[in-house]
């Protein structure tokens, strides 16, 4: 099959069979269109297009590592000169790989959302939704062009804003969705001056031809300025991607994005959308690999994220926020490994994170679920004996999560620490101390939820339980979370004052077979996937001709010098620095959690000043409010009061009325009706014209 190119309809197939799923149920399924299809024609649509979308995925993916590639334009929208505007794909191993992770990890969701919204008056829009999103996600992911890129970097957005405020009557999801969608707008706007720059020099938008003219790139300056003009450019869209992936300081939206009902979590921001920004920069690695500036810029971002997003993880209360604060932190650590070069290390470790950090995300969905709708940790214990599938499920995703030797987490983040003390630019020592200090915050955040909910006293149905969360769905949705429950709770719902949670005397139960599936099917590669894949993908030539790292960036090269096998790296991992401060979180946390409770509480007491910094989020969204909101409210108000009441309004409508008026008024007064009144001013009129033009009369 060596160099066969791939059948475009097969390949268009792909992202329209989510698409086809997702018109059937968005308008067939809901008011748009009158309701003619009902719930279970909604999701077999939906749930058969990304399935179908999972099969072609992996087709590609194999023809694709026999030697079969595609690179070329399926449909050409406009040409404006020699500019080309058009939909096309490029599909090597490093878009086929994102494909079948994507339409894995979105068939998973897809099928749990049969449970977890069977009770949800908006089930039919929210399949319709998800199956939008990842038709939207392989659009980005396929696209050979900035311009389909920017479409599916749009569309991802757009849906995840649908997604957030998915319970749109309540507040806090609209605040939630929006603030969201503000603050990629930031990033956006970055993205598409970074576009803007490569295509006013380029003249082009195709990412080969781009790509191709890379050195004379290099060789350009901003106009007006000393600065590189591929720094720049590097730079605009990786603000592109701190938006889009979350990163310091952008990365506010993404905690608040819990308001949305979990399943949404783990497909937007477990797997994909907040991948995004990761896929480009290694798309994008033979134009960054030009500029160390950018590197270094990268490198330090990530390591803030990393490291400070992890000590926010550690106070959380809510068993999905927990789960988001570990998603910042390792997407801090795949950006942290493409300021390091290492662009396979980055996407491998986005590969293996997809997969256990949407398995946490279910499984603390179906947590939420037994616990019927309650979200605070600390009103649960003990659930490892009533839910056994979900208990082993998340465990084995916590110990993928924190790097334990042979799960899939361990190969990917080992290699990205390794990788960052081989890379030798600006920020590099920062960088090594915040990826190894996040192992251990990692590793205690990680389990002091897993002993809070799985082990230890059962806290849950009593009277005076801690304040719950207040992500839930009104009773005009749902009446909670959108979960599924049993009879006695639904019962529960139609008296005013039901309980949000369990009642005294419940117990938990484990979920129903299609919420538990999906974690046992992401439990599977959450094991094994890291160990089976980072042969060829860090060490092989999977990569190869897809992803560029210069001569001058050696973390690849001593990375492959170093690696002898899998299972070698697994046992020399037993005795390296992050499995100790790994395995020194853990035993922090059962110490803190199960054996002496009072550590926490003289902590608290302690450095009451470090918690309340750290409940506060850093001031980051205070900070925003005051300095951005409050400048744009400031600029709005004195917009509003000078450049439309005053300038506008009194002066262009108001004062061109006035002197309309004062000129009628001169006006009136010659106009008398007198006939003898207008022959005089004729006489004037032409005594006036003989004087003025008398001395250009020729004299005889």
């Amino acid at each position: 099959m060596a160099g066969q190119l791939l059948n475009p309809n097969l390949l268009l197939a792909v992202p329209l069979a989510p698409l086809a799923g997702a018109a059937i149920a968005g308008l067939l399924g809901t008011q748009f269109l009158g309701n003619l299809v009902g719930r279970k024609t909604s999701h077999t649509a939906t749930i058969l297009g990304v399935l179908i979308a999972f099969i072609l995925s992996v087709q590609t993916l194999l023809a694709v590592m026999d030697g079969a590639t595609f690179n070329g334009t399926i449909y050409n929208w406009m040409t404006i000169g020699t500019l080309k505007m058009e939909v096309g794909f490029q599909i090597d191993s490093l878009s086929a790989m994102m494909m079948c992770v994507v339409t894995f990890v979105s068939l998973m969701v897809h099928i749990y959302t049969i449970g977890y919204m069977k009770d949800d008056e908006g089930y039919n829009r929210f399949f319709a939704y998800i199956s939008l999103f990842t038709f939207s996600m392989l659009m980005l992911v396929m696209a050979n062009n900035f311009l389909q890129l920017f479409f599916g970097w749009e569309a991802v957005g757009l849906v995840s804003y649908l997604l957030i405020g998915f319970w749109y009557q309540r507040p806090t999801a609209i605040v939630a969705n929006m603030k969201a969608f503000l603050v990629n707008r930031v990033g956006d706007f970055g993205f598409i001056l970074g576009i803007g720059l490569l295509l006013a020099y380029a003249g082009t938008m195709n990412y080969q031809e781009v790509f191709a003219k890379k050195d004379e790139l290099a060789l350009l300056s901003l106009p007006g300025t000393d600065w590189a003009l591929l720094t720049v450019a590097c730079i605009c869209l990786f603000i592109g991607a701190m938006g889009k992936s979350a990163q310091f300081p952008l990365h506010v939206w993404l905690p608040d994005s819990m308001e949305g009902p979990t399943p949404i979590s783990a497909l937007i921001h477990a797997a994909t959308m907040v991948t995004a920004g990761i896929f480009m920069v290694s798309r994008m690695s033979p134009l960054f690999e030009l500029s160390d500036t950018a590197l270094s810029f990268i490198l330090v971002i990530g390591s803030i994220t990393a490291l400070f997003m992890g000590f926010l993880g550690i106070i959380q209360n809510d068993i999905k926020r927990v789960v988001a604060y570990s998603t910042l932190s390792q997407l801090g650590y795949m950006t942290v490994a493409l300021g390091s070069s290492a662009y396979s290390v980055a996407v491998f470790h986005l590969m293996t994170h997809a997969f256990f950090k949407a398995l946490l995300f279910l499984g603390a969905g179906s947590v939420i679920i037994g616990m019927h709708h309650d979200q605070d940790i600390r009103n649960m214990g003990g659930l490892r004996k009533y839910m056994p599938i979900t208990w082993i499920t998340s465990l084995i995703g916590s110990l993928a999560l924190i790097g334990t030797p042979l799960f899939s987490g361990f190969y990917s983040k080992d290699s990205i620490i390794e990788a960052v003390e081989a890379t030798h630019i600006w920020g590099a020592g920062f960088a090594q101390f915040a990826v190894l200090a996040g192992v251990f915050v990692t590793a205690f955040y990680s389990f002091r939820m897993y002993f809070l909910v799985f082990h230890g006293k059962e806290r849950f149905g009593q009277a005076h339980a801690h304040g719950h969360d207040d992500h839930h769905a009104p009773k005009a949705a749902h009446g909670a979370h959108g979960d599924a429950h049993d009879d006695h709770h639904e019962e529960e719902e139609e008296d005013d004052h039901a309980h949000h949670g369990l009642e005294p005397g419940q117990k938990p139960h484990e979920s129903p077979f299609v919420v538990w599936f999906p974690l046992v099917m992401l439990a599977i590669p959450s094991l094994i996937i890291g160990y089976l894949t980072i042969g060829p993908m860090l060490h092989g030539d999977f990569f190869k001709g897809v992803i560029f790292v210069g001569e001058n960036h050696p973390a690849m090269e001593e990375l492959s010098h170093e690696f002898h096998g899998a299972m070698a790296m697994a046992i020399h991992g037993l005795s390296t620095a992050p499995f100790w401060l790994a395995l020194s979180g853990v035993v922090a946390a059962y110490y803190c959690y199960m054996v002496n409770p009072r550590v926490p509480a003289w902590f608290f007491a302690k450095f009451h000043a470090i918690h309340t910094l750290l409940d506060n989020k850093y001031y980051m969204d205070k900070f925003n409010e005051v300095v951005f909101a409050g400048g744009a409210r400031l600029l709005g108000n004195g917009l509003w009061n000078f450049g439309d009441k005053k300038l506008i309004d009194g002066l262009l409508v108001n004062g061109s009325a006035k002197v309309v008026a004062w000129l009628s008024s001169l006006s009136r007064v010659l106009q008398t009706g007198y006939i003898y009144h207008y022959a005089f001013v004729m006489i004037l009129g032409v005594l006036g014209f003989l004087i003025y033009f008398l001395p250009f009369w020729p004299a005889k």
